[in-house]
């Protein structure tokens, strides 16, 4: 009969660290062994079974051996007869062949000949205006494409691939070993079921050569970094004819001169004269539409947020188009004459005395504060 999976003998799933394989094992080794069962012949079978298992999937070679070919791939005593011979091959052959293949010293592959292509990532910068509004690109991937001259099949034009005489076109073999018939992969097709008697020779059978194409990406509007566009079949071509993989376009905008966005709001910075915080106007602020004008009202504070309505981003994922939010920032008068700066002293003495936290609200605030806190703490 045909043994169990090992990774359901000790009852984990397939990407199991070796930590929880081996607490299963503990577990289950603990309730089979034979002091507890105390006679149980199925029982011992099971703790026998459960031993093979962690033999396996606690060896990092062996495991990896075991995930790819099953249990012929661990078998130290592989028998001829199933293909219609007598005699035992040796086990160095055997793990000769396995470790040969996954370490890149054998010549078969597997059946990741027949495995879909590689999935790929491109990564698109995009300035903070392509972004809002969207656009279409042109994007040049290195990667590996089905041959055109065969079609990605891998046989010689004008040929095909024909059923593999080993499997029957079954992909996987039967091994008999005394009591026991076990299935591995076919180690004449690598488990596709059909072999090339005359490949290409542009893909040397493969299917699949190395090309630079050029693809036309569409950017929808409202894209921020960190979002990823999905092109399906446009990843590497598998091999001998396997679906392609997909090609991941992830985004990334570039930092605005400007604006800062977050989510669908944008932010920016705007310089506001002494005057116009003072007496109140009309400034210009950017939007990404254009300018617009700003309601200035007098008495102004520097840091104060203006909110302009609709004047945002629409978000790639919808709902409401946000908002822009202007914070003006008072800026210091530099580079003064002499005649500007006796106004500004004489402005400052009209405001002195009695009358300056009439002027100055947050001032008066703030040095009482001060004035408070070191009572206290000399009190």
């Amino acid at each position: 009969m045909s043994k169990r999976d090992y990774y359901e003998v000790l009852g984990v799933a397939k990407d199991t660290d070796d930590k929880d394989i081996k607490k299963a094992y503990k577990r289950l080794a603990m309730k089979l062994h034979p002091d507890r069962t105390k006679g149980d012949k199925a029982m011992e079978e099971q703790f026998k079974e459960v031993q093979e298992a962690y033999e396996i999937l606690s060896d990092e070679q062996k495991r990896a051996a075991y995930d790819r070919f099953g249990h012929e791939g661990v078998n130290p005593n592989r028998g001829a007869g199933g293909f219609g011979g007598g005699s035992n091959a040796d086990f160095g052959d055997i793990f000769g062949d396995v470790f040969g293949d996954i370490f890149g010293g054998g010549g078969r592959r597997g059946q990741s000949r027949a495995q879909r292509g590689s999935d790929l990532r491109y990564n698109l910068e995009l300035s903070l205006e392509e972004a809002v509004r969207g656009k279409s690109v042109d994007i040049k991937i290195p990667t590996m494409a089905s041959c055109d001259i065969c079609d990605g099949s891998g046989a010689k034009k004008g040929t095909s691939a024909k059923s593999c005489g080993t499997c029957q076109g079954a992909g996987q073999v039967t091994m008999r070993q005394g009591f026991f018939a076990v299935q591995q992969t076919c180690p004449t097709c690598s488990g596709r079921g059909k072999v090339i008697a005359d490949p290409c020779k542009k893909c040397h059978g493969e299917g699949r050569i190395e090309k630079t194409k050029t693809l036309s990406v569409k950017i929808p509007p409202g894209v921020d970094t960190g979002d990823r566009i999905r092109l399906t079949g446009e990843g590497e071509a598998g091999m001998h004819g396997a679906p392609a993989g997909d090609l991941y376009v992830q985004v990334h905008v570039r930092e605005h001169a400007i604006f800062v966005r977050e989510g669908s709001n944008l932010y920016c910075d705007v310089p506001l004269s002494f005057t116009t915080a003072a007496l109140g106007g009309e400034i210009e602020v950017p939007t990404l539409d254009g300018r617009l004008k700003l309601k200035v009202p007098a008495e102004t504070q520097t840091e104060k947020m203006f909110r302009l309505r609709g004047k945002g981003v629409q978000s790639v994922r919808g709902g409401a188009v946000g908002d822009l939010v202007c914070k003006v920032v008072i800026e210091t008068p530099v580079n003064l004459s002499d005649k500007q700066k006796e106004l500004l002293r004489q402005l400052g003495d009209s405001m002195a005395g009695d009358a300056e936290a009439k002027h100055r609200p947050k001032s008066k605030g703030f040095f009482d504060g001060v004035k408070k806190f070191f009572d206290d703490l000399t009190s």
